[in-house]
């Protein structure tokens, strides 16, 4: 795979709008078809679909996997595992529904969403076991986790080295009630823990003016991870499409190629795709 290839980290699909208000295009604003024109026209050359069975999507596994076979050099399946609106969430059992979907989706990226809660499930007994699975099977981890999981979550990286974990959205910390400088007080502690990954997106997370461009208030908080967690453990990401309801796909990849100044244009191939591409299953072919 070229170094240089722009991979998306964080892209949603989905055959029903989940969202409100209703759209007039439900079936197909959320569609896969959607996703891959924005790929198409931003020099997107592949991007990890996180499904997420939300609302009327239930079905949203079946959905992510029925397209990666489809276009499998294009898209990667990260397949919802006992996240919050599923009634598995922290059930007994976990591991066990791990290892079944791996194998009924053959995928080596899952998604974990955690309440905004901390209930303790990740350093208890059940927690631990789905990790310790997760590494064992040689995934990669996308977990959406608020600001008050992460001591938790720094102790589940450091029982697992192997185990990458790539955390959304900044951390959630934009979005924080205490703000975002509590937030990533809470956060950003892991320089010492290289299997601790974070996507950077979700700009306009609990903004005033979300269609403001290019959030330039909030670029510190991207230049906080930058240089705590150095830029080969930070991931550019879409949001798509809900970045639709603040930003066009072209400005969530120009927030951080072009005023992320703090960056390196070094870095920057890291950033924009390398460093997830690295964690990735390999291309089948090359397109």
């Amino acid at each position: 795979m070229p170094p240089s290839e722009v991979v998306d980290a964080h892209a949603h699909a989905w055959p029903r709008w989940p969202y409100q208000p209703p759209v007039p295009d439900d079936a197909t604003r959320g569609s896969v078809e959607h996703l891959l024109f924005e790929m198409d026209q931003n020099g997107v050359g592949r991007a990890l679909v996180v499904a997420a069975g939300i609302d009327r999507n239930t079905d949203n596994n079946a959905y992510v996997a029925a397209a990666v076979r489809r276009f499998p050099d294009r898209l990667v399946h990260a397949a919802d595992v006992d996240c919050r609106w599923t009634p598995d969430y922290h059930r007994p059992g976990a591991a066990d529904r791990l290892r079944e979907a791996v194998s009924r989706y053959g995928v080596r990226v899952v998604t974990h969403y955690l309440a905004k809660e901390n209930d303790g499930w990740l350093v208890g007994d059940e927690g631990r076991a789905f990790f310790r699975t997760a590494a064992s099977l040689g995934l990669v981890l996308s977990l959406a986790a608020a600001p008050p999981w992460h001591e938790d979550l720094r102790v589940v990286a450091r029982e697992n080295p192997a185990l990458p974990i790539v955390v959304h959205h900044l951390g959630n910390v934009l979005n924080w009630p205490g703000g975002a400088d509590e937030g990533l007080r809470l956060v950003l502690p892991g320089r010492d823990l290289p299997n601790l990954f974070v996507k950077v997106s979700g700009w306009y997370y609990a903004s005033s003016e979300p269609w403001e461009y290019p959030h330039a208030a909030r670029l510190d908080v991207a230049r906080a991870f930058h240089d705590e967690w150095g830029p080969h453990r930070l991931v550019w990401a879409s949001d798509h499409p809900v970045h639709r309801r603040a930003l066009t796909y072209r400005q969530t990849l120009e927030i951080v190629r072009r005023h992320c100044t703090f960056i390196d244009p070094a870095d920057l191939p890291g950033v924009l795709g390398g460093n997830l591409a690295a964690l990735l299953p390999a291309r089948s072919s090359v397109a």
